[in-house]
């Protein structure tokens, strides 16, 4: 043998014995017990003490006797129900349009379910108070000016529970929309072809071969709906407390105002935890129910039905939902930050560069808040990416025995509410041991955990569905697990990784729900100016940072989108 050869040969063998994927397993490991056990466990701990610190079920006992909690968690179960319902009932028959039908622009009405989908839904309530608040309000304005009515008349009410629903709904019917859309894409057209032969009507066709295909995926939708607006705070915050009333999200941060009740609001952060486990059980099972399965070869593609002369009044209806969505906030946020007086008729006199002056230059609070969300989007995105790389790697590969637990830990955040991190951070680390409350590191932590599950399921999915070969073909030459995550499967995954990089993006710097416990006046963020400024009522200048969110989102989701095209090109 040559000295080269055996040159090679003690580097390889160095290289399998110096292999640090264990050690990082454990560290991982151990980062995500932190992460996701620590607040739960100091959830329970200060949900059974009182304020002197001694064990007792006193907590428990109010949350079970007091009446303002009680009703704040019924009118959440309602409130919930009712977003259901209502984003389920707008949500599929638009799927069933856009994915199975002739509908004109299509494609459009896809973008605009997107735009839907991106906007913070707290922005989205701020832009409905923009239109429907009963005195400001630009409806309302609009409906007195057309029937000589007094000032005190309305059309609308947004402070109300209906307007409450209808708020939280616009922006979570996208949810119901993409599950049933995809799952009508796939219900093959064989089926359909062999019930128009046995003389089923379309009618027919559609309630007993496609509905039946679909309905687990739109149950599934609809409990994610139920789910979102259960553990929203932003909207019922904005919404529901101008309306004299609490839901139990807003109910929890109450407890932290003065005075403080810390130990309560563990107590009742615990039933939502509990609460959201049970529906995230019941979306896995519908979503994973084997009732109706395609048996056979390769089928043809789904039929699309000619809707004749129903095309354009389906077409209404579709533009009707997404102008309540996307096209009436979006102008109506337009239209604040571009004029002095809301209430005012659009025109040249009333255009002014003032709201866009203030928030650049002259608040400080706010280009402060600018700087801490691109710092924290930016450093959450980087780190969530590469730790779900690693622990997808390791876990789809099956690396050592036990290593599915990583993935466990990775997609458990998925169950505890914003509202429910929050609490537990803040009684985790606003402490003398461990004091990070005040602080830009426990935002960071919030948001690693909260945006490590979409990371860690959207990297997961793309390295099941690459073969291991190349790997274990570096492997065999003597290169080490992490080399070889880092030389060859890192690069084959580059847009997946790219991808999951903007949507933690996006997801950071919209996130408001743990937020709004854990800052103080030196780490605000803009989703927390936003919603302080709704309380003093400058719209304006939250129309401007909204607007600003809005165009920082869709230029990362564009640019996620443009990936996979400039990759393959």
């Amino acid at each position: 043998m040559s000295l080269n050869a055996e040159t090679a040969a003690e580097t390889a063998g160095l290289r399998r014995s110096i292999d640090l994927s264990r050690p990082i397993f454990g560290l991982l490991a151990l980062a995500l017990c932190v992460l996701v056990i620590l607040p739960i466990f100091w959830l329970a701990v200060y949900s059974l003490q009182n304020d002197a610190g001694e064990w007792t079920f006193e907590n428990f006992v109010i949350l079970a006797t007091d009446p303002t909690i009680l009703r704040a968690f019924g009118l959440a179960l309602l409130m919930a129900l009712g977003v259901g319902i209502l984003a389920t009932a707008i949500a599929a028959p638009m799927a069933w349009l856009a994915a199975r039908t002739d509908l004109p622009c299509r494609s459009g009405v896809r973008i605009l379910v997107t735009a839907s989908f991106v906007t913070p839904p707290f922005l989205g309530a701020i832009a409905w108070e923009i239109l429907a608040a009963p005195n400001s309000g630009i409806i309302n304005g609009i409906y007195r000016w057309l029937f000589g009515l007094e000032a005190d008349a309305y059309f609308v009410n947004i402070y109300s529970f209906p307007g409450l629903i209808f708020a939280i709904a616009c922006y979570t019917f996208p949810y119901v929309f993409t599950l049933v859309a995809n799952a009508l894409e796939r219900v093959p057209s064989d089926l359909e072809d062999a019930s128009a032969i046995l003389g089923a009507s379309q009618l027919t066709t559609l309630r007993k071969i496609v509905l039946p295909m679909v309905m687990p995926a739109m149950l599934a939708g609809s409990l994610i709906a139920v789910l979102q607006a259960l553990t929203m705070f932003g909207t019922p915050a904005i919404l529901a407390l101008p309306a004299g009333f609490h839901v139990i999200t807003t109910k929890i941060w109450s407890l932290f105002q003065f005075p403080p009740q810390p130990g309560l609001a563990a107590a009742a952060a615990l039933p939502l935890l509990l609460i959201t486990v049970i529906l995230l059980r019941g979306q896995k099972w519908f979503l994973g129910r084997k009732g109706y399965t395609v048996i056979g070869g390769k089928s043809g593609s789904a039929r699309i039905t000619n809707l004749g002369v129903w095309k354009w009044p389906a077409f209404a209806f579709v533009a009707f939902i997404l102008s309540l969505a996307v096209v009436f906030p979006y102008a109506a946020l337009l239209k604040a930050a571009v004029t002095t007086n809301i209430g005012e008729p659009l025109s040249f006199a009333s255009l002014t560069w003032q709201n866009f002056n203030f928030v650049f230059f002259e608040f400080d609070a706010t280009r402060l808040a600018i700087w801490n969300t691109l710092v924290l989007g930016i450093s959450t995105a980087c780190i969530v990416t590469i730790l779900v790389v690693v622990i997808s790697y390791l876990v789809v590969r099956k690396s050592f025995p036990g290593s599915s637990i990583l993935g466990f830990l990775a997609t458990a955040p998925v169950a505890i509410p914003g509202i429910v991190l929050g609490v537990g951070l803040f009684l985790s680390y606003a402490n003398p041991v461990l004091m990070l409350y005040g602080t830009l590191w426990i935002l960071l932590i919030a948001f690693i955990t909260i945006e490590m599950p979409a990371g860690y399921q959207q990297i997961s999915s793309s390295l099941s569905g690459m073969h291991p070969e190349v790997e274990e073909a570096s492997r065999i030459l003597g290169a080490s697990r992490l080399t070889t995550l880092r030389r060859i499967t890192a690069p084959l995954l580059k847009t997946s990784v790219i991808a999951a990089w903007c949507f933690v993006f996006i997801g950071t710097i919209r996130e408001l729900s743990a937020t709004i416990l854990l800052t103080i006046a030196n780490t605000k963020l803009v989703s927390v100016i936003i919603y302080d400024l709704n309380e003093s009522g400058n719209l304006g200048a939250i129309a401007v940072l909204g607007l600003t969110l809005l165009v920082v989102s869709f230029a990362v989701v564009i640019i996620a989108h443009r990936v996979p095209l400039i990759a393959r090109g």
